[in-house]
């Protein structure tokens, strides 16, 4: 059991509701930046337990930027915490959120769930998070709920846009990808991670890959392969001199 999950089943405050497989994914990318002075963001509140759960987990030298659209949020503000009232799908606003938080390390967003809420986020925010930094979206099985906006592969929702993703961060092996990717998101990100409801994206300064090779050959050096077109065309050639030959 990790520190997280045992804070949580010994709770002594404030309401926490999550998702039980969560713990674990959290501990796995949030474990290395404990006792460091990250500076978290989380968006959606609640009754304010988690950010009680982070400031336990973390530390003292962390910060810690809460983000919920019910103004009584602000009663969980303390010397560890700061908090801001908006809507998480108002770009004008996550633009001024970013604009007063120094940095962002982390990212949670367990907001509204909305697809533009979740959509808005993203593209607001991750630009803004660290080099080495990490962006979690849970609870995206909205992404399949009609009254969040979503539905199985329907277009628009976080999910068939988060597909985007796959591609690109393969970028650098095809220019019609990246004809259509951000050239900075290959650039700054290093890892994606779906898990139940949840994508975590794990941010790292990138450069275009490149292969190496070690060490002796043990396998007989192999007969150069040739495309389809080219055999074909040898082919053709080869039949057109025979028939040549024969005139």
């Amino acid at each position: 059991m990790n520190d997280l999950l045992r804070y949580f089943e010994n709770n002594p405050d404030r309401m926490i509701h999550k998702w039980m497989h969560y713990f674990d994914v959290y501990d796995r990318y949030f474990a290395k930046f404990r006792d460091t002075d990250v500076h978290f963001v989380e968006i959606g509140t609640g009754n304010g337990g988690s950010m009680q759960m982070w400031k336990h987990y973390f530390g003292k030298k962390a910060k810690f930027y809460g983000v919920d659209i019910n103004p009584y949020a602000k009663n969980f503000a303390d010397e560890q915490v700061k908090v801001f009232i908006g809507d998480q799908g108002d770009r004008t606003f996550l633009n001024k959120l970013a604009a007063e938080i120094p940095r962002i390390d982390i990212l949670l967003d367990d907001g509204g769930h909305s697809m533009t809420q979740q959509i808005n986020t993203f593209e607001v925010l991750y630009p803004k998070i660290s080099a080495n930094g990490v962006y979690l979206c849970e609870d995206l099985h909205t992404s399949y709920w009609k009254g969040y906006g979503g539905g199985l592969r329907k277009r628009g929702s976080f999910i068939e846009y988060s597909k985007n993703f796959i591609d690109h961060l393969h970028t650098w092996h095809s220019k019609w990808v990246k004809k259509a990717a951000p050239e900075e998101f290959a650039k700054s990100t290093y890892a994606l991670h779906y898990y139940d409801s949840m994508l975590v994206i794990e941010k790292k300064p990138m450069e275009k890959p490149y292969t190496r090779m070690t060490g002796k050959a043990t396998l007989p050096p192999e007969e150069p392969v040739e495309p389809p077109l080219i055999r074909r065309a040898v082919r053709g050639l080869k039949r057109a001199l025979k028939k040549e030959k024969k005139k």
